[in-house]
């Protein structure tokens, strides 16, 4: 190609997308790096998440040419637990199964924790793991409420100031056509972001009813992903990568939320079925935020948004408003999986001494579902300052209970099943009953 051809300002843009893409750019060097290292790991929580998220580690593990030993296992289950130490070459007698299993974890030589509990231990477990100086891979959410993310964002700091590594559950972060995206977006290619909409619409998940004879401690643990106390509610457990993604790609979290949901379909616990917000981030930007869990329905999920200068959606596809595809350069990933790349990036950081710390990112993304929900349960616009600045706001100290530390003190007692939230009430009640549908003459 001519040189005369090539203008300065396409010159300009390609060097500012190169210039990003290498700041992106995972190690290359990595065998030769963890080649000799060995890691001593311990899992907190032996469900599926935990066992993927264990599996992942190890898979990265070798991408590196490093070393591993799990070194113990927890969960509440004694089934789980011995489980998941056979799977992995762990003894029995380290194979805990108490609810302060993670101390029993940590009193012993570990250099990382795997924390996949029901999200609302995390900043518990979180706060513990960073006192003892332990590097963290954590699942997605933190928190299931206000108090419980200033946790951990306070975890966070504690860990930047000890120089630990801590790496989130939210993969979008490591995989790379949303890396790409974020290229894009900073060598201005994509423009302002001026709007969009996100969703994670899907059918329900799983319903454990209470086991005979079983405590309401352990009917909570097994039955977490309908207890807003333990999950959240599914805007915070599965919506908040869509939420997270927003957060990044307009660099900040919303001023404010207010929306509608309801409950419908379930069978067990004090969740909604759907949620529709509207997350506004100041400055006439809005983000549609929508999610459901009810079989049968249309699903999907994405992110879309609109800039100045073009439409793109989470994942890389990108085009100007007058439909020209934008590419930016490939990104070469360790993993193709982001799953695994995301436990190689955590590698990298400890290796390298980096102190790698995603814990405001999914916090703050956490803490922004959170926002959400209340402002469903409650009917009220929710401001951000009402969670984080605000002492004297209703919502600022609004906690779940039983809170993770009470599992520690002795019995507790679960939230009634099918009582939920009734927006401008202040209440919880059971749903009003369906009434028949009437027949045709």
């Amino acid at each position: 190609m001519d040189s005369k051809n090539v203008s300065r300002r396409s010159f300009m843009k390609s060097a500012a997308v190169a210039g990003v893409a290498a700041q992106a750019l995972p190690l290359f060097n990595v065998r030769a790096q963890g080649a000799g290292r060995k890691f001593k790991v311990g899992l907190v929580g032996c469900g599926g998440r935990g066992n993927g998220a264990l599996g992942n580690f190890l898979e990265a593990i070798k991408l590196i040419g490093a070393e591993a030993e799990v070194v113990a296992v927890s969960d509440v289950f004694k089934d789980k637990a011995v489980n998941t130490g056979k799977k992995f070459n762990v003894p029995e007698a380290r194979c805990f199964d108490t609810f302060d299993g993670y101390r029993k974890i940590l009193a012993l030589p570990v250099d990382i924790l795997i924390l996949a509990t029901a999200p609302g231990f995390r900043p518990l477990h979180l706060e513990a793991a960073v006192a003892a100086g332990k590097h963290v891979f954590m699942e997605k959410p933190v928190a299931v409420d206000p108090p419980g993310a200033r946790r951990c964002m306070a975890a966070g700091e504690v860990a930047k100031q000890k120089g630990l590594t801590i790496v989130a559950g939210t993969q979008r972060r490591h995989q790379e056509g949303y890396l790409k995206m974020e290229q894009a977006l900073k060598a201005g290619l994509l423009g302002t972001v001026t709007g969009g909409r996100i969703s994670w619409c899907g059918g329900a998940l799983w319903v454990r009813p209470r086991a005979e004879g079983q405590d309401d401690a352990h009917y909570l643990a097994n039955n977490w992903g309908n207890f807003v106390g333990m999950s959240g509610d599914h805007i915070c457990e599965q919506h908040v990568h869509n939420i997270d993604v927003a957060n990044w790609v307009i660099g900040k979290p919303p001023v404010s939320a207010v929306g509608f949901g309801g409950r419908a379909r379930r069978e067990t616990g004090d969740q909604f079925d759907f949620f529709s917000l509207d997350l506004d981030y100041g400055n006439e930007l809005h983000i549609h935020s929508m999610c459901r869990q009810v079989n049968g329905c249309y699903g999907g999920v994405w992110e879309q948004f609109v800039a100045t200068k073009s439409t793109f959606w989470g994942g890389g596809k990108m085009a100007t408003l007058d439909g020209k595809k934008i590419e930016v350069p490939e990104i070469k990933m360790v993993s193709g999986n982001p799953y695994v790349q995301e436990h190689v990036d955590l590698l990298n950081s400890i290796i390298g001494n980096k102190g790698l710390n995603e814990t405001q990112n999914v916090a703050t993304s956490t803490l922004s579902a959170i926002m959400g929900r209340i402002a469903a349960y409650t009917g009220e616009l929710v401001r951000w300052s009402d969670l984080m600045e605000k002492k004297d706001s209703p919502f600022y100290n609004m906690a779940c209970t039983p809170a993770a530390d009470d599992f520690e003190k002795g019995p507790v007692v679960a939230p009634p099943d099918d009582v939920i939230a009734v927006p401008g009430s202040g209440e919880k009640k059971k749903p009003a009953k369906k009434q028949a549908a009437k027949k045709g003459k």
